[in-house]
């Protein structure tokens, strides 16, 4: 029986795996101790290129990069949530700031402060006005003008005004000059009957054919005023004595559509064989030329139409001044 009982015993031994050797605290407390020290390994790994991180984002931010994608970039260094959230922080808090101060910089506030303080205007120009009709009435309308083809093409455009509106004319602005010739009165005073059939534009004639005839007839008077006076601006400043009326009208609905003056020049005009020139559309010449400030006292240019007065303004020669001067004494007698 003791035999038997040696020879299992040994069996058992032979079959029993060793144990591990244990530490003074046991084989648990050396495992966490070994993964605490890994984890300390790896934090001071993953702390070393946090410098260079936070200048990648800084330089990436004064690029104008996204503030995204540089947290992507740096996020993908690291596998550690703490640490890739911790520089995530840095990132956006450069971005932010920077954003920031370009939402504060000079240029945002100047815009913002013109939409605070928006610009004062006739009443007939709206804040839906065509653009193309509100730069007309903020650079054109009501300046004077002193040149000869100027005032000729304005003269058309009044004449057109029967038939189109400002903002069609001048919208079709370039068709005008190019079908009259950059608005030449020598030119248009040689136009033919076929000539003048031919001004059209999308298949239809560009005015009706009174009109086109009268612009063809207006040029030829045009020449002879310009042997005359020497020039049509001198012909047609001298009914205003060289200087443009001021009404001050405080209100758009108080600006007339023709006056006593505008029936004068009317009458004159068609006495030397002009046509299609009536009060009303001599009077809307008059006031797109600047011959009368009809902006309303608000309007921001109604002080700048007045400072636009030419000061230096002569007769081409003494035999045009006595003409001239009888002209305008006889035109201011009759206002």
């Amino acid at each position: 029986m003791s035999g038997a009982t040696k020879l299992q015993s040994a069996t058992k031994q032979v079959h029993e795996p060793p144990r591990a050797i244990l530490g003074p605290t046991g084989n648990r407390a050396r495992v966490l101790e070994e993964a605490r020290r890994k984890i300390e390994v790896l934090r001071k790994s993953q702390q070393k290129p946090k410098k260079p991180v936070e200048k990648m984002s800084q330089a990436a931010v004064k690029n104008n990069l996204s503030v995204d994608s540089t947290c992507s970039s740096d996020s993908s260094s690291s596998s550690s949530s703490g640490v890739s959230s911790s520089s995530g922080k840095n990132v956006k808090h450069y971005g932010i700031k920077k954003v920031e101060d370009v939402r504060n910089g000079r240029e945002i506030k100047d815009v913002s402060s013109k939409k605070e303080r928006p610009v004062k205007r006739c009443d007939w120009i709206t804040p839906n006005s065509d653009p193309l009709y509100m730069s007309f009435h903020d650079e054109e309308w009501g300046v004077p003008v002193y040149d000869d083809r100027k005032l000729f093409e304005l003269l058309v455009y009044s004449q057109a005004l029967a038939e189109l509106s400002w903002p069609a004319i001048l919208h079709m602005r370039d068709i005008f000059w190019k079908l009259f010739d950059n608005f030449d009165p020598s030119s248009i005073a040689q136009f033919t009957e076929k000539k003048l059939l031919s001004l059209r534009f999308n298949g239809n004639l560009l005015l009706s054919e009174p009109k086109l005839r009268a612009v063809v007839e207006n040029a030829k008077q045009m020449l002879k005023i310009q042997q005359e006076f020497g020039s049509f601006s001198n012909y047609c400043w001298r009914f205003v004595n060289q200087k443009p009326l001021r009404n001050g009208f405080r209100y758009a609905r108080q600006v007339p559509v023709k006056t006593p003056k505008a029936e004068l020049i009317s009458k004159d005009l068609m006495q030397r064989g002009f046509r299609c020139v009536g009060p009303t559309a001599v009077y809307s010449f008059m006031q797109v030329a600047g011959f009368v400030n009809d902006h309303v006292q608000a309007c921001f240019r109604y002080q700048e139409c007045n400072v636009d007065v030419k000061k230096d303004f002569k007769p081409k020669s003494e035999e045009t001044e006595i003409v001239t001067k009888a002209l305008g004494n006889t035109c201011v007698s009759h206002d």
